[in-house]
């Protein structure tokens, strides 16, 4: 006997047009932004899986050209130079255990005739922006132990051209090469040890933060607002088909 009173509930269920058409959308909308978000945080754990395996690797030599530079990425290499003193720059803003500094950058002439520019570490400022700290690389052929990085071009500078002095605001091995006219590979080492026992030079290379908990925090923020709405929906139309049902 309860059959009949269904089936006469369902013919009474019948959603508005627009608000159903805007439900569907949303819900849509934001299953769509959930997935990116889930995309971007599987694609942030490959690139998690290569740091790991990159770091966990035994040192190799530099690799000659052609390369690859991306699956090289935080790998430690070694690498044999002369250092080029005069074309050395600063980074500047860089703070290390709350103190500001700079990073020391000086590009190394390999043997086989290329360039590449080998972050040395982080030095404190000087007493005032006038007079930078100073901090000479090691002289003659010299063999670095570092790791492969590559720096972002995501940045922001009031002027495209390079700057005229040697504190810099941003390291682009780009840029360098159009400044210097030293022609450098696209990536800069992160020296990893001293070369001489009178290296103060502070070298702290974190991890990077890949963000895949952001990314997670977001998915399941989306596919909340997904559900929500399909509740909402869901319920106001059952409260209004109650409703008509009590007149």
């Amino acid at each position: 006997m309860n059959m009949p009173a269904l089936a006469a509930d369902r013919r009474r269920f019948r959603p508005r047009l627009l608000p159903t058409v805007a439900t569907v959308a949303g819900v849509a909308l934001f299953v769509a932004a959930g997935q990116w978000q889930h995309r971007r945080m599987e694609q942030k754990q490959v690139l998690r899986t290569q740091f790991d395996a990159s770091s966990a690797a035994a040192p190799a030599a530099m690799p000659g050209d052609p390369v690859d530079w991306a699956a090289w990425r935080y790998r430690p290499v070694v690498a044999n130079g002369s250092f080029d003193a005069a074309r050395q720059i600063l980074i500047d803003n860089k703070i290390e255990e709350g103190r500001a500094g700079y990073h020391v950058v000086t590009p190394l002439l390999l043997a086989d005739g290329r360039a590449v520019l080998v972050d040395r570490g982080w030095i404190a400022a000087g007493e005032t922006r006038a007079q930078p700290p100073t901090a000479a690389p090691p002289a003659g052929v010299v063999t670095v132990h570092g790791r492969v990085n590559i720096p972002t071009r995501n940045y922001v500078e009031l002027t495209p051209e390079a700057p005229a002095g040697a504190i810099w605001q941003n390291l682009d091995p780009a840029r360098f090469a159009s400044a210097t006219g030293l022609k450098v590979l696209p990536i800069v080492l992160e020296q990893t040890m001293p070369i001489d026992a009178g290296d103060k030079l502070a070298r702290n290379w974190p991890a990077p933060d890949f963000g895949i908990d952001h990314h997670r925090i977001y998915m399941m923020q989306w596919y909340l607002f997904a559900a929500t709405a399909a509740g909402l929906w869901l319920y106001f139309n059952l409260r209004s088909t109650r409703r008509k049902d009590s007149h």
